[in-house]
């Protein structure tokens, strides 16, 4: 008999069927027992009434795997609107003790700490299950927005020889008695492909050894790159990503809508086009509206961020804002310089819901721009990135997604890590 699935089984009324999962809970009454079996598309009820039955099944432990075989019937108490009953229950795998955390409750009932310390459990909890579609959701959706729009996705290395990307700090590693690094980001490497391709992206970690202990960082996380040729400048990205973003909260939508609905969701619309602002003008409202001084600051503060997500909030009605023009003392090396002020780069940040998702904007692409920027320092190390630049390079840009950062916004989860399978940070290598 095939197997089915628990969110099927309102198809099979008045068939038997075969389900096989984890023992999610039971309770046992004075004439019946009820047992829910969790698999990965839900939870399915299944009644008991054989005293025999009943006597096997009540002494297995929570987690167990079984596998039931029994007819499914319409009923309004049960989890899913069918239940089945007659049950031939099969223990595949007996869990050897309770698990540390009670799976059965609506909430978990302990502290971020331990649930990461038990994350090989933890992660069976629906909700956090849950959090886990949305986030291969959004992945998927990146990913089928930019293959629609011809790009390519790449695999690029995650160690290399030379930590000269940016100011991050690097995690250094012996490679075969040579040091080498862990990958900050795949930025020259994405670049050189769009030579390649002229259109690519790739979805992998990136590790920075910076020591922040907060909320909203990892030492290793997921990113979302992509990398645009023949563009006119910075706009350009950003329709693509005004364009990626719809893409994946259609995913989202369409794919694990019943995750959306288990967590409470009301998932964003993205304007058409989203709110611009520039980054002067920003901090010129920002001024005027709080008293806080922020004009000639190189950056934009976390309470910048959250007041311009409300301004656009209740200026434009949007979830999303982007500032553009921040001064080139904050932004790579490789950034083109706005024409008009060559101070101001054409580059952007999208803040979404008060909050830095993503950065990007338009790119160097002549050997000579890059041989300036690049005065006083060592050149020769970038020699295998610059090789693209002195064969013809278009113009060109990008931009990054911090996947982590993405779920736990789209969730509002408090800590980044909540949303994160086994977070790698300054006091976590386990589990």
């Amino acid at each position: 008999m095939k197997r089915s699935l628990a969110h099927e089984l309102g198809a099979h009324i008045g068939e038997r069927v075969r389900l096989q999962g984890w023992l999610h809970h039971q309770r046992q009454l004075a004439q019946v027992g009820f047992v829910l079996l969790r698999d990965r598309s839900g939870i399915a009820q299944i009644v008991l009434v054989d005293p025999d039955e009943r006597r096997r099944v009540a002494g297995l432990t929570a987690e167990s795997v079984i596998e039931v075989v029994g007819e499914v019937v319409s009923s309004e108490q049960a989890p899913v609107g069918v239940e089945l009953f007659n049950p031939e229950i099969t223990v595949v795998s007996e869990a050897d003790e309770p698990p540390p955390l009670e799976l059965r409750r609506p909430v978990l009932n302990a502290q971020l700490p331990t649930l990461l310390d038990h994350a090989a459990i933890a992660l069976r909890h629906p909700p956090r299950q849950a959090i886990g579609q949305i986030a291969s959701a959004s992945a998927a959706g990146f990913r089928s927005t930019l293959d629609a729009l011809g790009f390519r996705e790449i695999f690029t290395p995650k160690v290399v020889a030379s930590a000269t990307e940016s100011g991050a700090n690097v995690f250094p590693i012996d490679w075969f008695g040579s040091e080498a690094y862990l990958a900050q980001s795949p930025q020259f490497y994405k670049q050189v492909m769009v030579g390649v391709f002229e259109r690519v992206y790739e979805v992998a970690p990136v590790f920075r050894a910076e020591p922040h202990d907060t909320a909203r960082h990892l030492a290793e996380y997921v990113s979302l790159d992509a990398e645009i040729g023949f563009i006119t400048d910075h706009r350009d990205v950003m329709s693509v990503l005004e364009a990626v973003l719809a893409g994946m909260l259609a995913t989202i939508a369409e794919t694990v809508g019943a995750a959306v609905e288990l967590l409470g969701l009301t998932l964003p619309s993205v304007p058409a086009p989203i709110p611009v602002v520039d980054f002067t003008e920003a901090q010129q409202m920002i001024e005027a509206a709080t008293g806080r001084p922020t004009l000639g600051e190189p950056d934009l503060a976390p309470a910048d961020e959250r007041w311009l997500g409300e301004w656009a909030s209740a200026e434009h009605d949007s979830e999303f804002v982007f500032v553009t023009g921040y001064p080139m003392a904050k932004r790579p090396f490789y950034t083109q310089p706005c024409p008009e002020d060559p101070s101001a780069s054409n580059s952007f940040d999208l803040l979404f819901r008060g909050l830095e998702l993503v950065t990007g904007g338009q790119r160097l692409h002549r050997r000579k721009d890059y041989l300036a920027a690049l005065a006083g320092q060592d050149v020769a190390t970038y020699d295998g990135y610059l090789e693209a630049f002195g064969h013809g390079m278009p113009p060109h840009g990008g931009f990054a997604i911090g996947l982590e950062r993405w779920v736990a916004r789209l969730t509002g989860a408090a800590n980044v890590r909540e949303v994160t399978l086994f977070p790698r940070d300054l006091h976590r290598l386990t589990p």
